[in-house]
């Protein structure tokens, strides 16, 4: 399999095997509650899903999924199987048998669920972020993989739950929402031949991308265009290495009838910009808080930045959740680019940068 084998950092047998006993000891009448992080991305819903329809063929019968917030579910994903599962987080069941946590690198990410790390009779997490801080009981964080589904993909292996189209597709969505569609750094030879195996289903990769990445209202495509233009270059921050970014408010959304989880796909058009490194899309949520997603190329570690300042992630993708105005929240950002700078980074990169006046 993809994951807990050939890195130090990833889950051990051990491991392994405690997550099997611990799926696997849950009585006959047993409640299961899987829950993922707080405005669910891809990686998140589709690891969760995918898991859940595993339980499913296994017989578990009480199962319900969820995810603090809203019970709103970003409509890209709304063709996912398994949405069934879903339940608002005011439903959830207050002392599952086995809670199982899905794509959050800390227990803040589980919102008003939290409680349920300490009233469920087990909690397994399943992360594939480096910093993860290892929270529940059993641990399967493999920092080496490219989306939390491999390594739930790994967990179905060993329970014996063989793949299905159901199961392939959820799991599908979110190994190209994590690999940026294959295009990222995580995209290793095993990431295609997980690929291969989910497709040997018959799932369709084509209907998938175009509801997943090619999907957007005429509304989000003007709300785009506005945040775009307000776009800022730094040519001299991080280092010279560079920092695109750009920010859009609830007014901006509100103006043009949207729905937050449509800036989750900004980040794209930003980070393309040739001359920087570091691309930042900072969203406010609330009057004086904004979630702020960063992505580097290669020269900047993003994920010390993120944590730094109260978040998480990788090296190349991370975020965290910003106070303030979002001049402030930037500024903040700016002071911990420095630091995070890695190695130079790649060379033809720097030679790009570099044309610009420091």
């Amino acid at each position: 399999m993809l994951s807990g084998t050939g890195s130090d950092a990833g889950p051990t047998g051990a491991d392994w095997a405690a997550a099997v006993d611990a799926v696997r000891q849950v009585p006959a009448d047993g409640r299961v509650l899987l829950i993922c992080h707080v405005n669910p991305d891809g990686d998140a819903l589709g690891s969760m899903l995918g898991f859940g329809l595993g339980l499913r063929r296994l017989g578990v019968r009480r199962l319900q999924a969820t995810f603090p917030g809203p019970p709103e579910v970003p409509e890209p994903f709304h063709g996912l199987p398994g949405l069934d599962l879903l339940v608002p987080a005011t439903e959830a069941y207050p002392d599952p048998d086995l809670v199982v946590c899905f794509d959050a690198a800390s227990a803040s990410r589980l919102g008003d669920l939290v409680d349920r790390l300490d009233t469920a009779g087990t909690a397994l997490v399943l992360d594939h972020h480096a910093s993860n801080t290892r929270f529940g009981g059993i641990h399967l964080v493999d920092p080496a993989a490219a989306a939390t589904s491999v390594v739930v993909e790994g967990l179905l292996d060993r329970l014996g739950v063989p793949l299905d189209a159901g199961i392939a597709e959820c799991l599908y969505v979110a190994l190209t929402t994590d690999t940026g569609s294959f295009r990222f750094e995580a995209t290793t030879p095993a990431v295609h031949e997980m690929a291969a195996r989910l497709l040997a289903t018959g799932i369709r990769p084509g209907d998938i991308s175009r509801r997943v990445f090619d999907h957007r209202p005429f509304g989000a495509v003007r709300l785009f265009g506005e945040v775009l233009g307000r776009a800022r270059l730094e040519p001299p921050a991080a280092g010279g290495r560079g920092l695109v970014w750009t920010y859009a408010t609830l007014d901006d959304l509100a103006r043009h009838g949207q729905r937050p989880y449509v800036l989750e796909a900004l980040i794209d058009s930003v980070r393309c910009t040739a001359e920087a490194d570091v691309s930042c899309v900072v969203k406010q949520v609330a009057a004086e808080e904004w979630a702020v997603s960063l992505r580097s190329k290669g020269a900047v570690d993003v994920s010390r930045v993120a944590v730094a300042l109260g978040g998480g992630g990788h090296r190349f993708a991370a975020g965290f959740t910003g106070r303030g105005t979002a001049d402030e929240v930037v500024e903040r950002i700016r002071g911990q680019l420095d630091d995070a700078v890695i190695g130079g980074g790649d060379q033809q990169e720097q030679r790009r940068v570099s044309v610009f006046p420091r």
